[in-house]
């Protein structure tokens, strides 16, 4: 088993992006055409709904402005962004859909894009995979003579969609021109005389549906196939991806259309021990001299238009405590190229990315403890704040708004400039590190030292996130208009702090804003001086939101058994309410969360579903759909890694009538019959997969090739001309301060990116056309 797992691969995706508005949302004519359409969009990985924006009022060209990012812990097939018309006193109805099929989302990566919206067809509206089996018989009738028989088996469904929340009571149907049967179950046969020159003519088709019993049964899919694959092998059995009626297309009045942005990743990770040389090389760069001809530099410097380039580099030293030497060594080297102290750090350079990239990270939970709170007074109470004459409503006081804007960033400022000791640690390093960088650099001028962190904190951290809290998980959704507008002049006065060296005392008294706690924060995140600290660490909410819970320690399976709580882990305890803000109706301490994982869907016949095993009683949990699910594991599992009680084993199933339905023991105290999942030892805030951070470096490296060579090219006429080239147009975007150094590591990652190539194509054989791993495309009708 150990041996499995160090050879095997694994294939990890994740989708981000964003929903950016709408543009003229419904029929453009007719009787069902609305004027004051009130929308909101939805993301489907097939058909399971895992993503959900705000309603938008009143507008038939709605901006929606709503981020989105998810890992995607399962097989999917087809993308689908859907819009809704909110019901008042009905249920939401269908606008239309943007669908995009998994293998045609490379084409949109990392762009926005126009998509004309689709009609919401039931027959359209398919997922899952049917596995067939077909073979042709000699059979002898009455006569004498001898005909084929075909028979077909339907041995099993995988991926069939929820029907109003619970697993689906499917039936198929197989029929042949003028031929249909009804099998009762998966497993029953049917049977069909062929006779000899229809073989190359005919095709079976397998319909899927759901059993509405007394309501309307439900089409969950089609597959066809052609019985003269039979011709050369009298036995069939594959796999086939599930088809909608008439593949999907239909002719329909123009719906309107969707801006998306949208970015697919899969990262095919290869064992630890193939990435050696690499993550090697990389974790060098701070000790490499000059710093230009580091690996991680050099990487910058041929991706520098590519904005997710910087991210897995800083993931990876920061995880390994590289990355302070490094944002010190190429913060000397941009300082260098700094010929006025007013503008230090104002450009998009590999340093100031990588600071911003670490400040994201390492700063989630500081950025929550220090926000949040008055955030959502901002958003909730809803004051008006408007102080442009241009931009005033009727009724407005403009006095009362400017009172109003005060008052918030009086609030906003006071909490920044009193969470000095809720600063992470390693946002401090960096700050005192480029406080005494920049002093060395501009030693007349008694402000840099302010600048060069406040630059950082108050620009590229603070206002940014006042900006846009929903981007940093401080809200759920993107605010509306007018929120969004105060957020904005909000977030303006921050910037102006940021803008030290010409911040004159009279302005900041023009803020209402005080000159001495300023100066007291930034001293307090950026010397040598210990911070005061309560040394309690802070309750911290890592992860909360909507589930279905089971009822502790019944002993039936039924749905009313099932409730919906309000679910939340902070640092320190799991904790469920029976509405969000309400008092716990049950609190898990965090110490006493023996093991955490998922259960097989028989367990109480519904998806998304996992345990919390502790002390007492399981804790049964139904998550919303599949991305919630694994988000809610993983964090639980994280929050819980290093508790002395964990578990070696478990049960995947429930204990119902006497006995555990995964084992059949008969003891509700049995040892678990499988494995626990085994938990990373990593950071719960930093969560750093350092193998796929690695696998998306080789990535990079790998389709930013040519520059390169170019780099390689550059390198080698440098160093033997000894003056600049004559390309000078091909070579002047690289860094290059010692061509001899640059040039041999570069031909260190040239090797070893041919090495892992080498590894990649050794190990990631496709899956035979036709497996479960690889269905078959069908045809459709």
């Amino acid at each position: 088993m150990a041996e499995e797992e160090d050879t095997r691969i694994r294939i990890l995706q994740s989708l981000r992006g964003k929903i950016c508005e709408g543009k003229n949302l419904g029929p453009c004519s007719g009787p069902n055409r609305q004027r004051d359409l009130c929308t909101f969009c939805t993301i489907s990985l097939d058909q399971e709904e895992v993503f959900r924006t705000k309603v938008f009022d009143k507008s038939l060209s709605p901006f929606y402005g709503e981020d989105f990012y998810f890992e995607i812990p399962r097989p999917f097939q087809c993308l689908s962004f859907y819009v809704f018309a909110k019901g008042v006193f009905q249920r939401d109805l269908p606008v239309g859909k943007v669908s995009i099929r998994k293998e045609e989302l490379c084409k949109f990566s990392g762009k926005e894009h126009w998509f004309g919206l689709q009609p919401v067809d039931p027959n359209s509206e398919v997922q899952g995979k049917v596995h067939l089996e077909m073979r042709l018989n000699e059979l002898i009738i009455e006569n004498g003579s001898m005909c084929q028989q075909l028979l077909v088996r339907i041995i099993e469904c995988q991926g069939l969609p929820l029907i109003s929340g619970q697993n689906c009571d499917p039936y198929a149907t197989v029929s042949l021109p003028s031929s249909v049967t009804r099998p009762n179950s998966y497993t029953k046969k049917s049977n069909f005389p062929v006779e000899e020159e229809d073989i190359e003519k005919l095709e079976i088709k397998v319909d899927l549906w759901n059993n509405g019993n007394l309501a309307q049964d439900v089409f969950l899919g089609e597959t066809r196939v052609s019985v003269k694959i039979l011709r050369n092998d009298h036995i069939h059995r594959a796999w086939y991806l599930l088809q909608p009626k008439g593949n999907g297309k239909s002719k329909t009045d123009d719906l309107g259309s969707l801006r998306l942005n949208v970015t697919y990743i899969e990262d095919n990770v290869l064992p630890s021990a193939c990435y050696t040389p690499l993550r090697t090389l990389l974790l060098k760069s701070p000790d490499i001299k000059p710093i230009s001809a580091s690996a991680a530099h050099i990487l910058g410097d041929i991706c520098r238009e590519r904005y997710e380039a910087v991210l897995p580099v800083v993931r990876l030293l920061l995880h390994h405590s590289r990355l302070v030497p490094f944002v010190s060594a190429i913060t000397v080297l941009e300082l260098e190229n700094t010929q006025e102290a007013n503008t230090i750090f104002r450009g998009n350079s590999l340093a100031t990315r990588c600071i911003d990239d670490m400040m994201k990270i390492v700063g989630r939970s500081y950025l929550t403890v220090t926000l949040k709170p008055v955030l959502d007074e901002i958003c909730e109470s809803n004051k008006t704040c408007e102080i442009d004459p241009i931009k005033l409503k009727e009724g407005d006081n403009v006095e009362v708004n400017k009172e109003n804007l005060q008052g918030y960033v009086q609030k906003v400022f006071s909490s920044i400039t009193q969470s000095s000791s809720s600063c992470p640690p390693l946002m401090c390093d960096v700050f005192r590190s480029l406080r005494h960088m920049a002093s060395k650099r501009f030693p007349d001028d008694p402000h840099v030292q302010y600048s060069a962190v406040s630059s950082f904190v108050f620009l590229r951290f603070f206002a940014v996130a006042v900006l846009s809290p929903h981007t940093f998980q401080l809200r759920p959704h993107h605010p509306d208009l007018e929120v969004s507008r105060t957020l904005t002049l909000i977030s303006k006065t921050i910037q102006t702090l940021g803008s030290w060296g010409s911040l004159s005392k009279n302005k900041l008294v023009c803020m209402d804003v005080s000159y001495q706690p300023l100066q007291h924060f930034l001293d307090e995140i950026s010397s040598n001086v210990s911070k005061e600290s309560s040394g309690v660490e802070d309750s911290v909410v890592l992860k909360e939101g909507e589930i279905q819970k089971r009822a502790q320690g019944r002993k039936r399976i039924g749905k009313r058994n099932f409730k919906k709580r309000w679910l939340r882990v902070t640092n320190r305890e799991l904790s469920y309410h029976k509405h969000r803000g309400k008092e716990a109706l049950c609190i898990i301490p965090v110490k006493d969360i023996r093991a955490v994982e998922k259960l097989y869907e028989s367990a109480f016949n519904r998806k998304n579903m996992f345990q919390v095993l502790h002390s007492e009683k399981p804790l049964y949990v139904q998550a919303g759909n599949c991305v919630e699910a694994s988000e809610w594991v993983e964090v639980l599992s994280q929050v819980s890694r290093c508790n002395p009680d964990r578990l070696g084993t478990f049960h995947p199933s429930a204990y119902v009538a006497g006995a555990w339905l995964c084992c059949r023991s008969l003891s509700d105290s049995q040892p678990g019959c499988k494995p626990c999942t085994p938990t990373l030892l990593a950071n719960l805030q930093l969560d750093i997969d350092c193998d796929r951070e690695t696998e998306r470096i080789f990535s990079l490296l790998t389709s930013s090739y040519s520059k390169l060579q170019k780099m390689e090219d550059a390198c080698a006429s440098i160093a033997v001309y000894q003056g600049p080239p004559r390309e000078q147009d091909d070579y002047s975007l690289f860094t290059i301060q010692d061509p001899k150094e640059t040039f041999h590591t570069v031909r260190q990652i040239t090797h070893i990116l041919e090495e892992l190539q080498r590894e990649h194509d050794t190990r990631s054989g496709t899956a035979q056309y036709g497996s479960q791993e690889n269905p078959i495309v069908g045809k459709t009708s």
